[in-house]
């Protein structure tokens, strides 16, 4: 009788927990603000700015970034080549008006396409106990005609607390691999 009244315990506390990780993903919604002093790996521009924003709406089936960047001066015609327009994955705000818009992404790992004005976009989130991988692909053609791709990888993990998102970026383009780490605060 002991053995089974353990084992049942023992089931439950098992259930419980699988119950618990099963759970809703971490919810990233919110208004973040780029901490400069505790982030690596910022562009110029992000350095220059006096602030950089995230806004991010989640709900049960997408999450959407927008990233507004205020002062510091706009690049001078654009994103440098074969980079992605609007900064960090393709898309967000670019303070003065904006380039490219906010990035959505759909939370059943299935993908998001569209067209840039440019070119065009695939977009795919991956959801883990880690936190929240976004993957960012955008193809389109270069100032000599040829077609030029552009991937940016962005790992979002919050603090225990949920006050603190951090995003490990990776990207590769023409010109090159970048990393950076970002750390926001609500």
């Amino acid at each position: 009788m002991r053995k089974i009244l353990g084992a049942l315990s023992l089931s439950s506390a098992l259930m419980f927990t699988l119950a618990v990780h099963a759970a809703a993903p971490a919810n990233f919604a919110g208004t973040w603000t780029l901490d400069k002093s505790k982030s690596q790996g910022l562009s110029q521009r992000m350095q220059g700015a006096e602030s950089v924003t995230w806004t991010i709406t989640q709900t049960d089936k997408t999450i959407t970034v927008e990233e507004k960047v205020t002062g510091g001066g706009q690049m001078a015609g654009g994103p440098p080549a074969g980079a992605p327009a609007g900064g960090p994955g393709g898309g967000g705000g670019g303070g003065r008006g904006g380039m490219g818009g906010p990035r959505t992404f759909n939370l059943d790992g299935s993908e998001t396409t569209g067209d840039t004005g440019r070119g065009k976009f695939a977009r795919k989130a991956t959801l883990s106990s880690n936190g929240l991988e976004l993957v960012s692909k955008t193809t389109f053609q270069g100032q000599d005609g040829n077609e030029v791709t552009a991937t940016t990888t962005e790992k979002l993990a919050l603090s225990g607390d949920g006050k603190v998102l951090t995003v490990t970026r990776h990207s590769e383009s023409p010109r090159g691999q970048q990393d950076s780490t970002y750390v926001f605060t609500k």
